[in-house]
């Protein structure tokens, strides 16, 4: 069958091919009574608009780039959806391309003119790919991630403030040796988490012992795993402190395994507010981030970009908030 286009729309309707590409995409120029004709035409051909043909057109393509882990990590859903949405709302598409440790996206599959912007969830701090991305002139932001140095628009949660909530919490239990498991120190997230967690308890009388500190990736398994070593210890800490949700599911499976109830015998808390945080078999105490308000933000940066490239870098920040559930409870003997 042969491929309808937009000059068979324009045939039909009795106008030029170039005014319904405009009625088609409801342009300023186009009266009503034309692009009424110009949709029933298209409508009674069941034509499709092709991207591609905008593209050259307009040379946009309404696709945005979004950088994400791999989305076995329950966290990235959570934000890749009200990303999708509110770029959506703005007659925008998401593509996700997935990350890892294994095979980072780099420059070559974002400045392909695939893509008119980029959102960038998993940049570490001394990332060079925004100073690429830059270089390039292409419009782009940081999600859930900040860089050491300020060289793109980016936006996060409150890390230290939740943090030293967390801190806050732990001490007033009475918990005196804690523990943490804690992500990546190359990642903005890892590390405001981490110092806020030791200014946090030295503030509070507590020293947070480098041999009760381990590190991992923010996944399930490495969670795990580092728990069983703190719990096997003979000193082993009453309280562990996680770097995110998922850390902490892993450090309650070691907890389980190992016959440690909690919170009687170990208080364990998260950082994210995922939804399984929620569920009653979990009942994960926790820091709620709002990643919707997080998405709006940063798709609001990218706009901005994309309306006037080359904006000074600004950063913003989400307030959080300490929900309390059943995982934690005054430190045991």
């Amino acid at each position: 069958m042969k491929k309808v286009t937009g000059f068979d729309v324009a045939r039909l309707a009795g106008v030029s091919q170039p005014t319904v590409s405009r009625a088609l995409r409801n342009l300023p120029g186009t009266s009503p009574q034309t692009r009424e004709k110009v949709l029933r035409a298209a409508a009674e051909l069941s034509y499709i608009p092709s991207d591609s043909g905008r593209s050259l057109s307009t040379q946009s393509s309404r696709r945005i780039a979004v950088v994400s882990e791999e989305l076995t990590n329950p966290y990235y859903p959570e934000l890749v959806e009200p990303l999708r949405r509110r770029l959506a709302e703005h007659d925008l598409r998401t593509v996700v391309i997935t990350d890892s440790e294994h095979r980072a996206v780099g420059l070559d599959v974002l400045a392909d003119g695939s893509y008119d912007g980029v959102i960038l969830t998993t940049c570490e701090r001394r990332s060079s790919l925004p100073r690429d991305l830059t270089q390039r002139g292409i419009p782009h932001v940081l999600a859930n991630r900040v860089l050491d140095v300020a060289e793109s628009p980016a936006c996060s949660v409150d890390n230290a403030g939740g943090t030293a909530a967390v801190a806050g919490l732990v001490a007033d239990l009475g918990h005196r040796r804690v523990g943490a498991v804690l992500g990546p120190v190359t990642t903005s997230t890892g590390r405001e988490r981490a110092e806020a967690l030791r200014a946090g308890l030295r503030e509070r009388g507590i020293r947070l012992r480098r041999d009760m500190v381990r590190r991992s990736s923010f996944g399930h398994d490495p969670g795990r795993t580092a728990a069983h070593d703190l719990l096997r210890r003979d000193d082993r800490p009453t309280a562990i402190v996680c770097g995110n949700d998922v850390i902490a599911l892993g450090v309650l499976s070691a907890a389980r395994e190992l016959g440690i109830s909690v919170p009687e015998q170990l208080t364990v808390i998260g950082f994210d507010d995922i939804p399984m945080a929620s569920w009653p078999i979990v009942d994960l105490t926790t820091v709620h981030c709002d990643l919707d308000a997080l998405a709006g933000t940063a798709v609001e940066l990218l706009l901005a970009e994309l309306a006037s490239p080359g904006l000074a870098p600004v950063e913003r920040r989400i307030p959080v908030s300490l929900v309390l559930r059943g995982t934690h409870g005054p430190a045991s003997a």
